[in-house]
């Protein structure tokens, strides 16, 4: 039970290691003031789409 209880908390502590470097990251990247700025570029790339019609 113990050894359970040590491996379920090392994977805990091994995956925060790893991982919280990255949702960091996204978490500054996504933070309010880049919101216009990516629904700008959200709204050009989906008015921006050509028809091709296919052969």
């Amino acid at each position: 039970m113990f050894l359970l209880l040590f491996l379920v908390l090392l994977i805990q502590f091994l995956t925060f290691w790893i991982f919280e470097p990255f949702a960091f990251f996204l978490e500054y990247f996504f933070e309010i003031r880049f919101l216009p700025i990516i629904a700008l570029l959200t709204l050009i790339l989906l008015f921006s789409e050509k028809n091709i019609q296919r052969n």
